[in-house]
């Protein structure tokens, strides 16, 4: 049995935790030499690789002298947070990347606290380097005070410190050493994380993530805390409200480099998946028969945010998606909960509809992104914050929300978010760029991001996440103007756009197709208005020269997925398909849509 050494890497998102992970991987030789290897290697899902963000925690184990080292990829995301919290679970010391200008952010600080919290061994690594302005010393100075600040103890605070970059393949413990390659950082694992301890007792394994293949259904990944894992043995799992069943399991795999081997038994401290148990949830206890302990719970993250999901019902219904079917919705919608954790599907009085909560919009937008990719159909009421009742008042989640601005900016800056009911409760200077710290209420949130570019003129950089739930702060203007809403089906003309440009901006340009009810623009005033942008130029022998040349259409505003949701009003929906997103009213009639208005008034 080789030696092994279990390691999460926890950073900030885009701290280059996937990419510090490629050069150890080509450093090791795990790719054959002449295989062609994309970069961020373990962001496998399309959607990882466009956005520059790991969404899923990914397991690898890496051959180093005779040891081995499972290092486990975990996301940086604040929605994704419950995922990065169960795989800590597996690890007996975390590699904590942080950036040489950013320094720790509220994500460094959330993992870090959930790792400290676990008693697992830190080594910190300053990543990025080679940045034109980097402050590695100022840094490392920020990074003491945030262990200082968590309560870490003496032993947690004489962590390995290691300077390196991730593109360039470094890291030394001295910026003074000769910058070779990685092997400094693979000795501090094998020499500072500690070995796997040995419990005594008979077999337990908790099972921390789940993965889902068609063929042989549900997988458990998980550690083996006790004994010897034995695919012959008997075996009985002990689920979340203490029930307990015998199982047997078809075939086990631990982690060989970038792939999966099938053996039949797995020693105490390696990572394992499990196949064959179809009622495997996270935090499940497989344990001896004989002496079925569980061991403790894992906890699970409340949901936050909540939308409604329906059926399209648009006039362009079927005409881009291949899945459109109320049954097709509800059975992709339970299948994502196989392994989805943080999110919660309940079905509603209307058979086409489905309530949706997840930890945040882009918790929730990368499952719709995921669904139109794969050919579905469907529209999304607007996100609704999820309300509490404690001590019989009402609460409502609360966010730590840190933005980085130039310091010219930075009173706008305090006064649009004071507007959503922000409090400032730091304020410090980074360099050329000022770093505020609020709590602001997840309802201020929505739609703050791209009112936070405008008043900074795109240098405002802003992440948040979720921090408590605390009393009702009170109500928030919603100051955004009314829309501008089609009034016929059909092709939208660039004449009719030239003479409307004065009453709003648009997000349509010529020739696209839309339909009665279609929001296809903003009104400069906050009222909604109706337009026929359908309207053709009438001909006539008459002629004026250079009329017909002077047109000139301001480009449209295209909204991303994220965008739309944070942006539509009550009243409107969101309709996504595989090759479109479109905003609508929810009645498209315009008498339906006075009749909902009125009874709102009243």
């Amino acid at each position: 049995m080789k030696k092994i050494r279990n390691i999460a890497i926890i950073a900030h998102v885009d701290h280059g935790k996937t990419t510090l992970v490629d050069q150890i991987l080509k450093q090791c030789n795990i790719f054959r030499q002449n295989q062609v290897v994309r970069e961020r290697f373990l962001d496998s899902n399309d959607l990882e690789r466009e956005r520059g963000i790991t969404i899923l925690a990914k397991h690898i184990s890496i051959p180093y002298k005779d040891y081995k080292i499972n290092i486990i990829d975990t996301p940086g995301h604040a929605d994704f947070g419950g995922e990065v919290e169960r795989v800590l679970k597996m690890a007996d010391g975390v590699l904590l990347l942080v950036d040489s200008f950013e320094g720790p952010m509220p994500q460094t600080r959330f993992v870090l606290e959930k790792a400290l919290s676990l008693n697992l061994a830190p080594i910190v690594v300053i990543n990025k380097i080679d940045r034109p302005d980097n402050r590695p010393a100022e840094v490392l100075n920020e990074v003491y005070d945030l262990f200082i600040d968590l309560g870490a103890d003496e032993t947690q605070l004489e962590f390995p410190v290691f300077y390196a970059s991730g593109r360039e393949g470094w890291a030394v413990s001295d910026l003074s050493h000769k910058k070779k390659d990685i092997t400094p950082l693979l000795e501090s694992i094998i020499k500072d994380i500690p070995p796997p301890p040995m419990n005594a007792g008979s077999t337990q394994i908790q099972i921390t993530t789940l993965d889902y293949n068609d063929y042989i259904g549900r997988i458990g990944v998980g550690r083996v805390f006790r004994g010897v894992l034995q695919k012959s043995q008997d075996l009985s799992i002990i689920k979340r409200d203490g029930k307990v069943h015998p199982i047997s399991i078809k075939q086990i795999f631990v982690f060989d480099g970038l792939n999966r081997q099938e053996v039949d038994s797995v020693d105490y401290g390696d990572i394992c998946a499990i196949v064959g148990v179809e009622d495997i949830d996270i935090g499940d206890t497989i344990a001896d028969s004989n002496n079925p302990e569980p061991l403790p719970l894992i906890t699970i993250d409340e949901p936050t945010i909540s939308m409604t999901f329906t059926v399209n019902n648009s006039p362009f219904y079927g005409k881009e998606g291949k899945y459109v079917t109320s049954r097709q919705l509800r059975d992709r919608l339970y299948k994502e909960l196989e392994h989805n954790v943080a999110l919660k599907v309940e079905e509603t009085n209307s058979p086409d509809s489905f309530k949706v909560s997840g930890r945040g919009i882009l918790h929730l937008s990368i499952l719709v992104e995921n669904m139109r990719r794969e050919g579905f159909e469907l529209q999304i009421r607007e996100p609704k914050v999820i309300y509490k009742e404690i001590n019989g008042k009402k609460a409502e989640p609360i966010e730590i929300l840190v933005v980085d601005v130039p310091a010219e900016y930075s009173g706008k800056v305090i006064e649009l978010v004071g507007q959503r009911r922000g409090e400032l409760v730091k304020m410090e200077n980074k360099g050329s760029v000022q770093n505020l710290i609020f709590h602001i209420p997840s309802r201020g949130l929505m739609g703050l991001r791209t009112k936070l570019l405008t008043v900074t003129s795109g240098e405002g950089i802003m992440h948040h996440r979720f921090y408590q739930y605390e009393y009702f702060k009170g109500s928030i203007a919603r100051n955004r103007n009314g829309a501008i809403i089609s009034m016929e089906d059909g092709p939208v003309t660039a004449y009719a756009l030239d003479s409307l440009k004065d009453r709003g901006k648009f997000f349509v340009e010529p020739s696209d197709v839309v339909y009665r009810g279609q929001v296809i623009g903003e009104h400069n005033k906050e009222n909604d208005i109706e337009v026929n942008i359908q309207r053709g130029k009438k001909l006539t022998n008459m002629r004026a020269s250079g009329s017909d040349k002077a047109i000139k259409i301001p480009p449209p505003i295209k909204f991303t997925l994220e965008e739309a949701l944070e942006y539509i009003n009550e009243d409107e929906m969101v309709e996504v398909t595989p090759k479109s997103i479109r905003l609508r009213k929810l009645y498209l009639d315009p008498h339906e849509r006075k009749r909902y208005n009125l009874n709102k008034a009243v």
